[in-house]
């Protein structure tokens, strides 16, 4: 299975193609953008294995990444979608598939995200799914925000990589 093309008003959810690559590089190598995501940028390499582990996912699961573009133009404005990272979450802080998504500085304050994450829930819901989560740092306000306005609610504080995570839920 490959990720399913989705189209908002503005927006086009579609599966990774190679010649992403530069633009997700550029993404992820912005420190703005990692602040909260690990915060360290990533390499071209690493931005690579995660695009191939994010197309992998649809496979192995029947879930995965999108690639987000302008619906007209198609310019580059980021990634969302669900995984299962096996990170050990605690089941009752984290049920279900794990949203995430990352956006570059072209795409912020605009409502991007919120369209992304709206489309891709709306998704899940169609594929029989009752829950997701997400876990986000705490001083990440803006994905906060976003997890807040698509019905999210804290389920508690846990670890990630040695760092403190908010955990939150959404029935789908």
């Amino acid at each position: 299975m490959i990720a399913p093309v989705i189209d908002t008003l503005r927006l086009r959810l579609r599966p990774v193609e190679p010649t992403d690559l530069d633009a997700a590089a550029a993404m992820w190598a912005d420190e703005g953008v990692v602040r909260y995501i690990g915060g360290k940028p990533r390499t071209r390499q690493e931005v690579w294995f995660a695009m191939l582990r994010g197309a992998g996912l649809w496979v192995l699961k029947g879930y995965g990444y999108w690639v987000i573009t302008d619906r007209e133009t198609g310019e580059f404005y980021g990634e969302a979608g669900f995984a299962d990272f096996l990170r050990g979450l605690p089941a009752d802080l984290a049920p279900g598939p794990e949203a995430g998504w990352a956006f570059a500085s072209n795409a912020w304050g605009r409502g991007i995200a919120t369209e992304a994450v709206a489309a891709m829930h709306t998704w899940l819901g169609a594929q029989s799914f009752r829950f997701s989560c997400c876990v986000i740092e705490p001083p990440n306000k803006a994905s906060v925000r976003v997890a807040e306005k698509l019905g999210y609610v804290p389920t508690g504080n846990t670890l990630l990589a040695g760092m403190p995570v908010t955990a939150y839920r959404r029935g789908v």
